[in-house]
Protein backbone atom coordinates (compact mmCIF):
# COMPACT_ATOMS: atom_id res chain seq x y z
CA UNK A 1 0.00 0.00 0.00
CA UNK A 2 1.62 3.31 -0.73
CA UNK A 3 1.06 6.58 1.18
CA UNK A 4 1.46 9.70 0.21
CA UNK A 5 3.01 12.22 2.48
CA UNK A 6 2.17 15.65 2.86
CA UNK A 7 2.90 18.73 5.17
CA UNK A 8 -0.60 17.94 7.21
CA UNK A 9 0.65 14.21 7.60
CA UNK A 10 2.99 13.48 9.98
CA UNK A 11 3.39 9.57 9.92
CA UNK A 12 1.98 6.75 8.19
CA UNK A 13 1.74 3.45 9.94
CA UNK A 14 1.52 0.28 7.81
CA UNK A 15 -1.57 -1.21 8.59
CA UNK A 16 -0.48 -4.69 9.61
CA UNK A 17 2.05 -2.63 12.07
CA UNK A 18 -0.57 -1.21 13.44
CA UNK A 19 -2.51 -4.34 14.07
CA UNK A 20 0.71 -5.88 15.72
CA UNK A 21 0.93 -2.42 18.12
CA UNK A 22 -2.67 -3.14 19.00
CA UNK A 23 -1.68 -6.37 20.90
CA UNK A 24 1.27 -5.00 22.85
CA UNK A 25 0.77 -3.91 26.18
CA UNK A 26 1.49 -0.72 27.11
CA UNK A 27 4.80 -1.77 28.35
CA UNK A 28 5.42 -3.58 25.48
CA UNK A 29 5.25 -0.44 23.59
CA UNK A 30 7.31 1.55 26.08
CA UNK A 31 10.31 -0.95 25.54
CA UNK A 32 10.26 -0.71 22.17
CA UNK A 33 10.55 2.90 21.88
CA UNK A 34 13.44 2.30 24.13
CA UNK A 35 15.42 0.14 22.21
CA UNK A 36 14.82 1.80 18.97
CA UNK A 37 16.62 4.96 21.04
CA UNK A 38 19.17 2.97 21.81
CA UNK A 39 19.79 1.40 18.82
CA UNK A 40 20.03 5.34 17.22
CA UNK A 41 22.20 6.29 20.15
CA UNK A 42 24.61 3.40 19.20
CA UNK A 43 24.26 3.86 14.72
CA UNK A 44 24.99 7.85 15.85
CA UNK A 45 27.83 6.79 17.75
CA UNK A 46 29.47 4.63 15.43
CA UNK A 47 28.64 7.07 12.91
CA UNK A 48 31.13 10.15 15.15
CA UNK A 49 33.70 7.23 15.44
CA UNK A 50 34.05 6.66 12.02
CA UNK A 51 34.32 10.36 10.86
CA UNK A 52 36.10 11.99 14.40
CA UNK A 53 38.59 8.48 14.89
CA UNK A 54 40.99 10.96 16.93
CA UNK A 55 38.01 11.99 19.39
CA UNK A 56 37.91 10.11 22.61
CA UNK A 57 34.69 8.59 24.57
CA UNK A 58 33.81 11.81 26.34
CA UNK A 59 33.94 14.40 22.98
CA UNK A 60 32.33 11.41 21.08
CA UNK A 61 29.35 11.22 24.16
CA UNK A 62 29.29 14.77 24.15
CA UNK A 63 28.62 15.16 20.21
CA UNK A 64 25.65 12.50 20.63
CA UNK A 65 23.91 14.28 23.15
CA UNK A 66 24.28 17.57 21.51
CA UNK A 67 22.84 15.83 17.99
CA UNK A 68 19.91 14.62 19.69
CA UNK A 69 19.38 17.59 21.52
CA UNK A 70 19.97 19.76 18.33
CA UNK A 71 20.08 18.26 15.14
CA UNK A 72 23.48 17.40 12.96
CA UNK A 73 23.91 21.32 11.83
Amino acid sequence: MMHRLDPGQIEVVDDALAEVLRHKTTWERIGMVLSADRTARLLLEGSIRTRHPDWDDARVAREVVRRIARGPS
